[in-house]
């Protein structure tokens, strides 16, 4: 590398009028398919701190953007990692990964019509010189496709960062961060963004803390335990097995033998099943609970004496249960017998959305034990609506999924709940339906593998788990790597955004949100808290009071 092309400036306030951009940083050492080692001159790095520009300030650094020029067009590649040279008079060593490529205009050597991928590498040799904010405001600008904003890309204060919302909804996305990131306010700034962009949406929200209901509580239809009313017996079978067996083993199989047959009978009685003629044990038809028991004892009558009857008496008790348990009403009342099927369906999918595209569906009220089944009910809903509505226009459904490792975890921690099944089947087949997931974790290693690996696009926040970071690591396109190495480092309301959703991964800080708009999800301040006493002794009143009668 001659000296001729680092000559330095005189002065710090000769650097800006030098123009670092048109100059040289570094040197080509050596090229490889995906990503390349480069040589950096840090007289050179340290003369671009001073730029005005925060783009040529931090050219060479970890996870800053360069261009090299080949022909008639600029490579964009971003740093990998840097070390230092051990040669005499060494300077700082890096590799690079290819981003895509740009013409370049002519008279003012900007960058423009950029694209992903690259058609002719540099050759060793060839000059290395910083990506400017103006060269990046060409990289990051929409290509006409509709997006929604979300922020600005670092290091930029005033480049647009906005995620294609066609590619990101129709490959399914994922938003990942460590507990206090953030990941709350950006999923629902993402969400409010795009209510914005299409407020005749339909976004069902499952969200298990309750933390929603106040970031949408003037777009969107909040639904609790109150007001859900989700009739029982939309259930399909296996649902029905989950809430009302209890046994294991060898006798679960008996025990579901005997549920089959007198659930079948129990939905043969409706009139619809009537006029249906022949009806499945999954079918959506209403039935008394009252039946079902009855089934259950007439059944139990026909028994000899030296047949076993405790398989009946373990689902009648269960079925008791269920009925008298206050906290089981909003799906076990007598009154949710009618045929409310159409009604809830339009209800809970936002059909029609009368200004409000988003259904948050709170199910921190539901007890705890039947909450995956809930889960699995409503989203097994999605799924089997979009079947076999094919028929009709297709109206497509984004389903977000929050704590999404709770209900598809990975196979160390699987349970073989129904839930698992129907997300992972969302994952694997819901776009050709016209679904699409949009599933929110703190800890993406606790996961299902081959479910992350069908979210198109990944959103990352900070990640302080290192099984987590090496999972997302694998999960990520190759491009991404530089930027990956970055996640422990984000700060707060800083994120990674790769794959589908944008046409090079970028770095981006997520815009505020307005105080109406944001979730419950603010972390307590225990200092103020403990220092602001009084009403403690009505206060365990009203909760005792709360808590014996259950939300009831």
């Amino acid at each position: 590398m001659s000296n001729h092309n680092f000559q330095q400036p005189q002065t710090v306030a000769d650097t800006a009028a030098v123009d670092n951009a048109a100059q040289p940083i570094g040197v080509v050492l050596e090229i490889a398919g995906s990503g390349s080692q480069i040589a950096l001159d840090l007289q050179r790095l340290n003369a671009c701190t001073q730029d005005a520009d925060p783009s040529v300030a931090l050219a060479g650094q970890v996870g800053s953007q360069i261009k090299i020029r080949v022909g008639d067009t600029w490579l964009l590649a971003s740093v990998r990692n840097q070390r230092q040279d051990r040669r005499a008079n060494g300077g700082v060593l890096a590799n690079i990964d290819f981003l895509g490529e740009g013409n370049e205009e002519k008279l003012t050597g900007k960058i423009r019509s950029f694209r992903r991928g690259v058609t002719r590498y540099p050759v060793p040799g060839a000059m290395i010189y910083p990506a400017t904010t103006a060269d990046l405001r060409q990289i990051y600008a929409s290509d006409g496709r509709s997006n929604i904003q979300v922020g600005t890309v670092y290091p930029t204060k005033d480049i647009r960062a906005g995620i294609y919302i066609d590619a990101m909804l129709g490959k399914h996305f994922a938003l990942l961060g460590s507990t206090g990131t953030g990941k709350s306010t950006s999923a629902a700034l993402i969400l409010h963004r795009i209510c914005e962009a299409a407020p005749d949406g339909h976004i069902v929200m499952i969200d298990p803390h309750g933390e929603y209901s106040a970031a949408f509580k003037t777009n969107g239809q909040i639904l609790d335990v109150t007001n859900l009313a989700m009739p029982y017996w939309l259930m399909n079978f296996e649902e029905h097995c989950e809430i009302l067996l209890t046994s294991n083993g060898n006798e679960r199989q008996i025990d579901a033998d005997i549920l089959s047959r007198c659930l079948l009978k129990a939905r043969s009685r409706n009139r619809l099943a009537e006029n249906l003629g022949k009806i499945t044990v999954d079918s959506p038809i209403p039935y008394l609970l009252s039946d079902l028991a009855n089934e259950v004892q007439t059944e139990m009558g026909k028994l000899d004496k030296s047949t076993n009857s405790a398989p009946f008496m373990r689902i009648k008790n269960k079925l008791d249960e269920v009925k008298n348990d206050p906290r089981y009403q909003f799906m076990f009342s007598g009154m949710l017998v009618g045929d409310t099927m159409a009604d809830f369906i339009a209800k809970v999918f936002r059909m029609p959305g009368e200004g409000k595209p988003i259904s948050i569906i709170d199910v921190s009220g539901v007890p705890s034990d039947i909450t995956s089944t809930v889960v699995a009910v409503l989203s097994r809903l999605v799924f089997d609506f979009a079947i076999w509505s094919r028929e009709e226009k297709t109206r497509p459904i984004l389903l977000v999924c929050e704590e999404a490792h709770r209900y598809v975890p990975n196979e160390a921690n699987a349970d073989g709940s129904t839930v698992g099944n129907i997300l992972g089947r969302i994952a694997k087949e819901g776009r050709k339906y016209g679904i699409s997931l949009g599933l929110i974790t703190q800890r993406p290693s606790d996961l299902a593998e081959g479910v992350l690996s069908q979210c198109g696009t990944i959103i990352s926040m900070r990640l302080n788990n290192d099984r987590d970071q090496a999972f997302v690591k694998a999960a990520m396109p190759e491009g991404a790597r530089g930027f990956l190495d970055s996640i422990p480092a984000l700060r707060n309301r800083e994120c990674i955004i790769c794959g589908e959703g944008v046409a090079i991964p970028i770095r981006v800080s997520f815009d505020n949100l307005e105080e109406i708009k944001r979730p419950a999800s603010e972390d307590p301040s225990f200092v103020e808290l403990w220092n602001a006493p009084g009403g403690e002794e009505d206060a365990v009143e009203r909760t005792v009071e709360r808590w014996r009668s259950q939300g009831v």
